[in-house]
């Protein structure tokens, strides 16, 4: 049986520790915190022994060796193992606000927790920064998950989602969003249908969502809304396919319109349907009930 191997790395207070946990018990044998000079023993180790599922996580205090990281997973991948490699990212501000709230030393902050509020928030955000800057090429070979805005059983549906799916093929990722919680910060590309027409001024549809048959049934009779449609899954049917040959491993596509409640939630459920034929296809709805 091929192994099946997880790596999560990211920002410091992204929520690296909750989706560790959530591979733990779905039955990984995880390491926190690996050096990745240690990362081929561990594996082979691991192979000796007959385990088949590994999950892992990496952080800044790694950075002098992180470079040769994204060569250690292609060369395992072309070994047959099955490799998912998950970057979990937060804004700055967020980032912020949780350490604040824990109390925590940031890995990179040179400043002890105890100094002037003044010192500490403005060595937390430099920290914050640095460690972006050291991960940047990371985040450029890894599925990127923003918990920004998310809860942790949220994170922790995305984790169970994504490494439920075999690593051996494109996985598309459509995700409804409001444009007022912000653009979700991992997707690769971002349609704007806050110019359809909306259910939330029809009185009898306000309260459902996209996901209900009185609102689906109202904007499948919507002309522009059915333009928007075909011409998003388009761009996607001739693009895909050059995403999939140059080694891509997911997709995020997505859609945004004022409350993410009707209109996007409508379309990502409509494109998941129609590609899901084609590609492994994943759905969220990140910010679905939020107004209610």
């Amino acid at each position: 049986m091929s192994m099946e191997i997880v790596l999560i790395t990211g920002m410091s207070g992204s929520g690296k520790t909750v989706a560790l946990r959530v591979l733990e018990d779905a039955g990984y044998f995880c390491v926190d915190n690996l050096p990745p000079d240690l990362l081929q023993p561990l594996v082979e180790l691991e192979r000796k022994k007959n385990g088949t599922r590994l999950a892992i996580a990496m952080d800044v205090r790694s950075s002098s060796s992180l470079a040769q990281v994204p060569a250690l997973l292609a060369n395992m991948r072309h070994q047959g193992m099955d490799v998912k490699f998950l970057f979990l990212d937060a804004s700055t501000d967020a980032l912020v606000r949780r350490f604040s709230e824990t109390r925590r030393k940031h890995p990179l902050s040179q400043i002890n927790p105890g100094s002037a509020h003044h010192d500490l928030s403005r060595a937390l955000v430099d920290a914050i920064e640095l460690e972006r800057q050291l991960l940047s090429n990371l985040r450029e070979h890894a599925h990127v998950i923003d918990t920004t805005l998310l809860r942790h059983a949220q994170l922790q549906d995305q984790v169970k989602s994504l490494v439920s799916v075999s690593g051996d093929q494109l996985t598309l990722v459509f995700e409804s969003f409001s444009f007022k919680r912000g653009i979700p910060g991992a997707a690769d590309y971002v349609f704007d249908v806050r110019m359809l027409p909306n259910p939330y001024y029809e009185t009898a549809l306000k309260a459902l969502s996209g996901k209900d048959e009185p609102v689906a049934e109202f904007l499948k009779q919507q002309p522009e809304v059915r333009q928007m449609q075909e011409q998003i899954a388009q761009f996607l049917s001739h693009w895909l396919e050059p995403l999939s040959r140059n080694h891509r491993s997911y997709v995020t596509v997505a859609i945004g319109c004022t409350g993410g409640q009707h209109r996007s939630v409508y379309l990502v459920e409509q494109l998941a349907a129609r590609f899901e034929s084609q590609w492994r296809t994943l759905k969220r709805h990140r910010d679905l009930g939020s107004e209610h």
